[in-house]
């Protein structure tokens, strides 16, 4: 098979269909950004550095970390690189002395730990693969290697843009565009009054598909409230529905990729989870707790029910009209980004060493974080009729969670939403009837 060629069917939808499922309103600029910059030349080669930026807001790459891979158009092979390593150095049987790091055509790059040796390290490197969402923390939200290519013959030697290039982020949903040329990158040097290109500069952009990663959510969200004592579940069968066969079991096996997919980099593909209703391996809870005169309280909790897996540097986005009033979060960080849309998004993360990980379910209970927001008043949109206090949509680490139906939300008691007089009003009423009678019947 000619695999310059070959474009899987479904890695297509991001093209075919991008406002379907690759297109996020609440972050329309969202992309991984693959830049291959050479920066010199060598005997039979060339050296580069390779950049993998994260412009998504609040989609961040967990552990194990990122996989980069690609294929060379023409025979190249990769001599040495900094910063990162391919996991396969393939056949180099050609080679007596001088030995390649990687003679496969189609090598596959992850990122060094940050206990590697200073010798293998470069600029932006070994953080184990993990990128921070740009809303969180810019400068930890790229990574960068260094590649020095080779066996591209005599001169000239310009070589190609490699083809195909594939992102693992840590798992699948990625399809990446072709590596196109563009103006070079220009950097700076003598305190910023020189500018300096790179001789080329290559790039792609990468953009994260849903349906691709999964064949369900992987996320639910409940609520409740001050007003009414009914909870509103997640919806049954939210990420998959429970097993039948034992429903006392306590223990459940979910599909985590789409069914026949191999993954091979991020285990195999399947979640050990708490049985629940839901099924789903993250829950959010939001709770309207108080209403004041000028302020409102809201309690948010995200339940773990991983049994195997940890969540680090986890985030949650809330979109809701009454979040664009100052507000006070306690226990998360917090931040609102710009969206074109009038209700409000919310950023909320966990704070360094206190709540930044969000641990797994064990025997002894579920993981969980939560944390209590003290919200103001907007006069002249805030009510708790219809539901106006829950959610119009919550994403946890850039995912959709499933929302219950507006019908089925913490309603209002009967005649609650209804105008009453003030006790001051209604004893005055009082006195005035019973002044009439007095008066009548004197």
């Amino acid at each position: 098979m000619n695999t310059s060629h070959y474009i899987d069917h479904k890695s297509m939808c991001c093209f075919l269909i991008p406002f379907l499922d690759c297109y996020d309103p609440l972050d329309p600029n969202g992309n991984f950004t693959v830049t291959f910059d050479t920066y010199d030349w060598a005997d039979d080669g060339y050296l580069a550095k390779v950049t993998i930026q994260n412009f998504y807001q609040y989609r961040h790459v967990d552990k194990p970390g990122w996989q980069l891979g690609w294929v060379w158009q023409q025979n190249e092979v990769i001599w040495s690189i900094t910063g990162a390593f391919a996991n396969d150095q393939g056949n180099c049987s050609a080679y007596q002395t001088d030995i390649p790091h990687s003679c496969k055509k189609n090598p596959e790059i992850v990122d060094l730990t940050p206990d590697a040796l200073l010798d293998n390290k470069s600029e932006d490197c070994c953080r184990g693969g993990v990128l921070d969402a740009l809303a969180i923390n810019p400068s930890k939200s790229l990574s960068s290697f260094g590649i020095k290519v080779g066996n591209l013959g005599g001169y000239p030697f310009n070589g190609s843009p490699p083809l195909n290039l594939t992102l693992k982020a840590p798992g699948l949903g990625y399809t990446c565009g072709p590596l196109l040329n563009v103006d070079p990158t220009v950097s700076t040097d003598f305190g910023g009054r020189r500018q300096r290109p790179v001789f080329r500069t290559w790039k792609a952009t990468c953009t994260y598909s849903s349906f691709l990663a999964s064949d369900s959510p992987v996320c639910c969200v409940s609520l409740s409230s001050f007003y009414n004592s009914e909870i509103t579940s997640c919806p049954k069968c939210s990420c998959g529905c429970r097993p039948v066969t034992d429903k006392k079991m306590d223990t459940c096996i979910r599909q985590a990729y789409p069914l026949g997919t191999s993954v091979e980099y991020d285990g195999d593909g399947l979640d050990t989870v708490k049985c629940t209703d839901h099924m789903c391996p993250i829950r959010v809870h939001w709770h309207v707790k108080t209403n004041y005169l000028t302020h409102w309280r809201v309690k948010l909790t995200i339940t773990n029910y991983n049994y195997m897996k940890n969540f680090s540097n986890w985030n949650v986005l809330v979109q809701h009209p009454g979040l664009s009033k100052e507000a006070r979060t306690y226990s998360f960080n917090s931040t609102i980004l710009p969206t074109r849309f009038r209700d409000a998004a919310a950023l909320y993360w966990g704070i360094p060493y206190v709540n930044e990980e969000l641990i797994a379910t064990t025997e002894d209970g579920v993981g969980s974080v939560s944390t209590e927001m003290l919200l103001e008043k907007d006069s002249n949109s805030f009510t708790l009729k219809n539901g106006w206090g829950f959610p119009r949509r919550l994403y946890f680490n850039g995912e959709i969670c499933e929302m219950p139906l507006p019908d089925t939300y913490p309603m209002l008691p009967n005649g609650s939403s209804k105008p009453k007089p003030s006790h001051f009003l209604f004893l005055l009423l009082i006195f005035f009837i019973s002044q009439t009678l007095i008066f009548t019947w004197g």
